[in-house]
């Protein structure tokens, strides 16, 4: 004897409802540091990047570049130790401390190309110089010797300066601030202080109002439709 079919109903959820996303916890509307990594957006940026050489990066391995840094530390320790009452111990800081600020910013503030720009369409818009070197390669010879160059200007003002604990302090700190972008951790990172952000991360526009032009638009008549049938002919 066949059994009748067993009728089965749906599974009831009985769970509660789902808060709105109006009441739901969120998070930090801001953070005082915040670390954003810049990547290739499109392929298209990859592809003008390769399109020509990149002539604002590319000098860094040209003859000559290597032996400009020397040129020019040489250069500003003999102008500042044409002052008169400079002592040795402030005149070895000073250099230290100029081309350590002209290093970080030409290397690591400055992003885009300041010319030739249209040759490769904004590509490099988003990176510094020390990440448009070699194509953002690590531990090449241009970025050794970038390297190389701050930390021995440091050993030779700490040498000179007699080993001063306060002067050592600058140094050090200065040398410090320089050496962290150039790390290859730090590659694309952006370190962003006191962002700004809503829950979603990206802010909501305002709809812009507009002033009321004083008058209101009339309503629109419409003709009463006639109905024509067979009855106003009889």
């Amino acid at each position: 004897m066949n059994r009748p079919p067993t009728l089965r109903l749906p599974a009831i959820d009985t769970s509660p409802p789902p808060k709105p996303s109006a009441l739901r916890s969120r998070g930090r509307s801001g953070s005082i540091v915040k670390v954003e990594e810049i990547g290739d957006r499109t392929v298209e940026e990859s592809l003008d990047r390769s399109a020509y050489v990149n002539i604002n990066a590319d000098w860094v391995n040209a003859k000559g570049a290597w032996l400009i840094h020397v040129v020019l530390i040489l250069f500003g320790k003999i102008t500042i130790d044409t002052i008169p009452g400079m002592t040795q111990q402030i005149s070895w800081t000073c250099v230290n401390l100029l081309y350590l600020a002209l290093s970080y910013l030409m290397f690591h503030w400055v992003t885009g190309i300041p010319f030739g720009n249209d040759l490769h369409s904004g590509a490099y818009d988003d990176l510094t110089l020390w990440e448009q070197i070699d194509e953002g390669a690590q531990y090449t010879p241009a970025k050794k010797w970038l390297l190389i160059v701050p930390i021995t200007l440091f050993l030779a003002s700490t040498h000179y300066t007699n080993y001063d604990p306060w002067l050592f302090a600058i140094n050090f700190s200065a040398l410090v601030f320089v050496l962290i972008p150039k790390l290859p951790q730090l590659h694309r990172q952006r370190v962003r202080f006191m962002a700004e952000e809503t829950a979603s991360g990206v802010s909501t526009p305002i709809t812009p109002s507009f002033p009321s032009s004083g008058t209101s638009t009339p309503p629109q008549e419409y003709p009463v439709p006639i109905d024509i049938t067979a009855a106003h002919f009889r």
